[in-house]
């Protein structure tokens, strides 16, 4: 069985980490290149930088930043943030990411990802997807949580499948940063769905909630931001604790 992987997320804004709760109310969490060069040495499987504002901003991402990041760093990086042409990805690319992640652009120009998926492989693509219930139906929502879309979020995902995303990062905006625990229900009708891996964003508060959506779920990842950033959850201990519940993972 593959191991399931532990992903820290760095959302930057300014040049800072931050984070917040629904994607509001956000508070300054530390240097990136800092954070990255703890997490690489802590065991973190992958690495995943947003840079949160850059498609609110009409901006690209900020490549000396994702440099400086990428230099810690000797575990894959995933960026995503502003990036809506193939010249994006590549100049991401260049400068350390192995992957890009990409989500109102892929929503607004679906294309893109099949774009992507054919310069750089299926592998490189991931499809970010932030999530809200909205009158009892998932909606995906765009611009960093700001602009809420028709699309439902069960067939965009299976749209961008389709596509050739190569991997979902699912966010639950309704359990993002509230450390209650992983969108489970949401998740596991996801993985039932699809055939791609899927990254669990958005909840994690305890370790219980990492081997709950492991357990409960068919995902393939667990990201979280602010229990490592604060080190609420130190990923060695993470790790050991889910081995101990027989869950594989890469010591």
């Amino acid at each position: 069985m593959l191991s399931k992987r532990i992903i820290p997320c760095l959302d930057v804004k300014d040049g800072r980490t931050v984070k917040g709760v629904n994607f509001v109310d956000l508070k300054d969490a530390g240097d990136p290149v800092e954070l990255a060069w703890q997490y690489a040495r802590q065991g973190a499987d992958e690495l995943v930088f947003l840079d949160i504002t850059a498609t609110h901003e009409r901006r690209k991402t900020m490549i000396e930043m994702v440099k400086s990041v990428a230099r810690q760093l000797n575990i894959p990086f995933t960026i995503g943030g502003g990036i809506t042409t193939i010249q994006d990805a590549e100049a991401l690319l260049n400068a350390g990411a192995d992957k890009i992640s990409i989500n109102s652009a892929a929503v607004k120009n679906p294309a893109l990802i099949e774009e992507l998926a054919a310069a750089f492989g299926v592998q490189f693509v991931v499809v970010a997807v932030d999530t809200k219930l909205v009158e009892g139906k998932n909606r995906v929502h765009l611009n960093g949580g700001r602009l809420i879309t028709e699309l439902e979020t069960e067939n965009w995902i299976k749209q961008a499948e389709n596509m050739g995303a190569g991997e979902i990062l699912l966010t639950s905006m309704d359990h993002d940063g509230t450390k209650q625990g992983f969108d489970c229900k949401l998740l596991n009708r996801i993985t039932q769905m699809i055939n791609i891996p899927v990254i669990a964003s958005g909840g994690a508060g305890t370790i219980e909630h990492f081997i709950e959506v492991f357990e409960k779920t068919g995902v393939d990842a667990a990201l979280a931001a602010s229990v490592f950033h604060f080190a609420e959850i130190p990923i060695p201990d993470l790790k050991q604790k889910l081995k101990y519940h027989n869950i594989p993972v890469r010591l």
